[in-house]
């Protein structure tokens, strides 16, 4: 990509989208081109039609989705799938007529079935059923990379798709609702503590509440007083967090330095050309890269190194009543090692920087 070129982020204002924005401004690019959900509503097909025709951007990184945690997956199952979808259908099929020279389609891990072999290959993919309280959104991401491959595959486009896991970091989302689990953690610690200490003022103002009975209410739905914070599940599942900004960084690296035709292998004797057609006894699949550690946590360690930054001195009840979730997500990325890119930011780090980030924030 050159300096100057004209680059698209779609969802700039998300976690992930966010993180790319300041990634290529640090790298000196000058021409880029955002628009806020209240600015152009990318469910619209005239809408994106009209943005792409007039904008005509050189590169996009399609990081807009809607997104959530297992609440808000398994609740708002038809909103995922729609938005997601035409999301994706309205920006991919726009790039292609407009003359996009390259996009990234930033989707989940979760596409991957329920009881997926660990680690998570590529290669794994619609290979047996997928965690019913994502599968809405999890058939979308789904759809999203069967449409690069497809649009790369008749067309000649140039369209990578990249699967991060769990990420979290500056800007994300700390809905008690709606979020997923490491800033759900962060926050309901974080305002248990607040609790214990006594400390109603700052508690108020973190919750957008008037009096200490409305936020003890609220609280109460999510299982949070001054001594005892609640965890949905055993807290036994084990997952894989990645830095935003790590994620950010290898967007932008694949991005200068890989094509499509780089995250395929063929056989010897194959006739593959990434042009319209041009595929012969070939198949052509599994095109997308998982973005990760290659290191995963259970929920109940998570939340003790989340205590332990935070300084709370109360109890978990973990209740197993509640959903689970898959047992195990862990990403193989050794793909994405062998196209040349290795995170940075370790666990432990990444949510001290992201607590003081809270913290801040909310001070603000």
């Amino acid at each position: 990509m050159e300096k100057n070129a004209k680059i698209y982020i779609a969802g700039h204002r998300g976690l992930v989208g966010s993180a790319i924005v300041k990634n290529l401004e640090a790298k000196g690019y000058t021409n880029l081109l955002t628009r806020t959900h209240a600015e152009l509503d990318l469910t619209d097909q005239q809408a994106v039609a009209a943005f792409f025709a007039h904008e005509k951007p050189e590169y996009v990184f399609l990081a807009a989705a809607k997104v959530g945690g297992i609440v808000a997956n398994n609740t708002y199952r038809a909103d995922f799938i729609y938005e997601n979808l035409q999301i994706q259908n309205n920006v991919i099929h726009q790039s292609y007529l407009q003359g996009v020279k390259k996009l990234m389609f930033l989707g989940s891990t979760c596409i991957y079935p329920r009881d997926c072999p660990q680690p998570m290959k590529e290669e794994y993919l619609l290979t047996s059923p997928l965690e019913y309280t994502n599968e809405p959104y999890a058939i979308a991401k789904i759809a999203g990379i069967k449409m690069c491959e497809s649009y790369n595959l008749q067309y000649g486009t140039n369209y990578i798709s990249v699967m991060p896991t769990n990420l979290y970091g500056p800007n994300d989302n700390f809905d008690l609702e709606k979020s997923h689990v490491l800033p759900a953690l962060i926050r309901k610690i974080h305002c248990a503590k607040l609790l214990n200490e006594g400390r109603d003022d700052a508690l108020m103002k973190d919750l957008g509440v008037a009096t200490m009975e409305e936020a003890k209410t609220y609280l109460a739905k999510f299982g949070v007083d001054e001594n005892r914070v609640e965890i949905w599940g055993t807290g036994k599942p084990m997952r894989e967090f990645l830095w935003s900004e790590d994620m950010a960084d290898a967007c932008v690296f694949l991005m200068e330095n890989r094509d499509f035709k780089d995250t395929y292998s063929v056989s010897e004797g194959d006739n593959v050309s990434c042009t319209p057609n041009a595929v012969k006894n070939q198949e052509i699949r599994n095109t997308h890269i998982n973005i990760g550690t290659g290191t995963d946590v259970s929920i109940r360690e998570l939340a003790e190194t989340i205590r332990e930054i935070v300084g709370f001195g109360g109890e978990f009840y973990f209740n197993a009543e509640k959903p689970d979730g898959t047992m195990k997500k862990l990403t193989d990325v050794s793909k994405l090692h062998g196209l040349g890119w290795r995170h940075r930011v370790e666990l432990r780090d990444g949510i001290e920087t992201m607590y003081n980030w809270y913290r801040d924030h909310q001070n603000a």
